[in-house]
């Protein structure tokens, strides 16, 4: 997170929606993100960054789920909100009064990520003006709008979207809200020092202070990148064909199996269904169903590649390792990269095959079969 600012500031995490429309069981604030509740991640950030005082602004009678969420982090306090989010704010602020901090940043609890980049100017700018908040430029074309249809455009270049944390001076910020007479619907506390007349510099603001939102922004509830193993088996028969990685290859026996048994294809299967979180193989193409009999692994490989865009994923790279006393694997090498990466849908660079032997040990060394193993990584679409 970096080294924390010197200026003592005390924080406010505003946690008291309801945030239902992101399809969890419970309030969005309090499901579970990347293996921590969402709160919680940006309570730790800001903790980690200097914050003491946290005053976190909670439903009616959720004192026991944040508590669980919130356990172990030093100086949280815990204050029910109000009606609405400037309520919820105001009755925060209140609760920091005693303590008195020179600055206070004021957080959406939906916004998990906290950089401290952002943290540390936002503090600089308030040595001179009582307010400051993280913006990003307008990239998109704006469009106004009326009965379904464009009614007109506006200048994005003077616009600038807005995100949270926003920093203030604590006495200007708090007096502003206890003055605040406006629509009871302010949408944050920039809207709120405005209206009090309080100045509100402009600061950078980060990519990764996005606001979850709606259920596909919990689908990536696991970190990326996604990585998968695969490993499989096959025997060598005489009478069968041989393929690896997609390619027939001459060889005096060939590998037995249900399909064509391209144990290294059957490998790779594996693995983008492990990153994907999509069981196996054999969940997919069971032997015992006929119509995978004598089936190219290709439409294995395509298949586990359509479940992985379906999840949102896409190959990042993969890495075969082939593993036998014959054929060579050498001479082939490159004709299997440049065959998996079509199936893949990827560039040659982001696939390696490579072989390996027992030392005659084994299955593979007495050459009675061929094994091989696998690792995709799986990104974002």
């Amino acid at each position: 997170m970096g080294a924390p600012t010197p200026a003592r500031f005390a924080a406010v995490i505003v946690a008291a929606g309801q945030g239902l429309r992101a399809g969890q069981s419970v309030p969005k604030q309090f499901a579970r993100w990347r293996g921590k509740p969402v709160v919680r991640h940006a309570a730790e950030a800001l903790v980690e960054a200097g914050a003491r005082p946290l005053a976190i602004a909670l439903p009616e009678s959720a004192e026991a789920i944040a508590g669980e969420a919130l356990a172990g982090l030093p100086g949280v306090r815990l204050v029910t909100g109000g009606a609405t989010r400037q309520a919820s704010v105001r009755a925060a602020l209140e609760a920091l009064e005693a303590d008195a901090p020179a600055y206070v940043l004021i957080h959406d609890a939906a916004r998990p990520h906290c950089p401290a980049g952002v943290i540390g100017r936002l503090l600089d700018a308030l040595g001179e003006r009582p307010g400051a908040i993280p913006v990003l430029p307008v990239v998109d074309s704006l469009a106004l709008t009326g009965d379904g249809l464009m009614a007109g455009s506006v200048e994005r270049e003077a616009l600038r979207r807005v995100q949270t944390p926003q920093a203030f001076r604590f006495d200007a910020i708090l007096s502003a809200h206890r003055g605040w007479s406006g629509a009871p619907t302010a949408g944050d506390d920039a809207q709120v020092a405005r209206a009090a007349g309080l100045a509100v510099a402009l600061v950078e603001g980060d990519e990764r202070l996005r606001k979850l939102t709606f259920a596909e922004d919990f689908m990536d509830a696991l970190p990326f990148p996604r990585t998968g193993t695969g490993f499989d088996v096959h025997r060598l028969a005489a009478g069968e064909e041989l393929w690896l990685c997609g390619t027939k290859i001459a060889h005096e026996r060939g590998l037995a199996g249900h399909s064509d048994a391209d144990v290294a294809l059957h490998a790779v299967v594996d693995a983008i269904l492990g990153a994907a979180g999509a069981g196996d193989i054999g969940q997919h193409f069971p032997p015992s169903d006929p119509q995978w009999r004598e089936a190219p692994s290709d439409r294995f490989v395509e298949h586990a590649v359509a479940l992985a865009r379906e999840a949102g994923l896409q190959i990042g790279n993969v890495d075969v390792t082939i593993i036998c006393e014959a054929p060579k694997i050498g001479p082939h090498r490159d004709a299997m990269r440049r065959r998996l990466a079509e199936l893949l849908g990827v560039a040659i660079a982001a696939v390696n095959v490579k072989a390996t032997t027992t030392e005659r040990l084994g299955f593979t060394g007495r050459g009675e079969g061929i094994a091989a193993q696998a690792v995709a990584t799986l990104i974002p679409l």
